[in-house]
Parts: structure tokens; C-alpha cells; sequence
């Protein structure tokens, strides 16, 4: 396996990183396909075409998509109910691409325009008041069209997780750091007085 034919797999992908392949992202996946771990069927938003230019790359045989992994269907975005959500944040937390914008106890959203349509919304929302529709914008693109604008959305995302998880650890160490230097500070002093008291003249 060589980080060009990867990266060239890759590059055919529509980066949606739905998980529907079986792995965590399609990097994973286009790595899994260049060490012969993983078919080049597995990618349902990939859909026939994508499969076709996999199998053109490799030179392998095309084949249709496995069913275990999905179905090919026209691209489609998540929609919320907005009068039904609870505002608890858990498709937000799952959104690979930031499309979701709300806040906790308040009505969530999907920005339309960055909904890769990827459904990891759909089981996490607990009162089922997410569904996907059809995106005519997207019904006579090609099916990784907009690959690039998810993948940096995705990247971008990882980055802002990964700033934000150092952010937190920083405070977690500094307050342990404080909290560490005022209980020193409390020892020195009650051994500072015991040893004062010890030093006083007996009357």
C-alpha cells in the first residue's frame, strides 16, 4: 500500500463520511481498499458510478454495491422538525461536517448547503424529528461533486474538536496546578506557624 494510491482512492470517494462502508471515514475506507482489506462495492452514496471509477483506478471488475452496506439512491439532505426538537444537541455532536447549527434546550437547524446527507443524525436524535429528502440541487451532479467542500468541512471540524479538547486540557492542568500550589502553600504556612510556636520563649 503506497499514501499515493491512497490518496488517489481517495480522491474518488465522495467523502459524505457516512460510516456506511464499515469504516470510520473515507480515508480509512480508501486505505482499507489499497491493502486489499476492503471491496471497492462498499460505498453506497459512491453509489454504481463510484464503483465504476474505483474499479477503472485498479483495474479490477466491476460489480454492484453490496447491500450490506446500503442502496444507491439520489443524494438527499436531513431536514429537522423544528417544532419537534428538544434542542438536545446529539445530532450536532454526530454531524461530521458541522451542518447542524443550534444550541442546548434551543431549535437546531441544518444549513442545507452543508448537509452532506451522510444520516448519522437520524439515530442519534431521540424523538425521531429528523428526515432525509431528496436534493434536486445535487440530482444531476456527479456523486462526489462536492467531495472537496466535505472534506474540508470534515477537516476543519477535526481541527476545531482537537483545539477545543487541548483548550480543555490546558484548563483541567491549570486548575490541578492551582489547586497543587494552594494546598503547598497551606502546608508551608501551618509548618511555617507550628515551627514559630515551637521557637517561642516559655514564659
Amino acid at each position: 500500500m503506497t499514501s499515493e494510491l491512497v490518496s488517489r482512492i481517495d480522491a474518488l470517494l465522495p467523502q459524505t463520511q457516512c460510516t456506511r462502508c464499515g469504516y470510520p471515514a473515507c480515508l480509512a475506507y480508501a486505505e482499507a481498499i489499497a491493502a486489499g482489506d476492503a471491496d471497492i462495492n462498499q460505498c453506497p452514496p459512491g453509489g454504481a458510478q463510484g464503483i465504476r471509477d474505483l474499479a477503472a483506478l485498479l483495474g479490477r471488475g466491476e460489480k454492484p454495491l453490496n447491500p450490506a452496506n446500503g442502496i444507491d439512491k439520489p443524494a438527499e439532505i436531513a431536514v429537522i422538525d423544528e417544532q419537534a426538537c428538544i434542542g438536545c444537541t446529539k445530532c450536532i455532536q454526530v454531524c461530521p461536517v458541522d451542518a447542524i447549527v443550534g444550541a442546548n434546550k434551543l431549535m437546531h437547524t441544518v444549513l442545507r448547503e452543508e448537509c452532506n446527507g451522510c444520516e448519522l443524525c437520524i439515530p442519534a436524535c431521540p424523538v425521531d424529528c429528523i428526515v432525509m429528502v431528496v436534493d434536486d440541487a445535487q440530482s444531476d451532479a456527479p456523486h462526489n461533486a462536492r467531495a472537496d467542500h466535505y472534506r474540508r468541512r470534515y477537516d476543519a471540524r477535526n481541527s476545531r474538536l482537537a483545539r477545543e479538547r487541548g483548550e480543555h486540557e490546558h484548563a483541567i492542568a491549570a486548575r490541578k496546578a492551582e489547586v497543587h500550589a494552594g494546598t503547598r502553600s497551606a502546608v508551608f504556612e501551618a509548618i511555617a506557624r507550628a515551627r514559630a510556636k515551637k521557637e517561642m520563649p516559655h514564659p
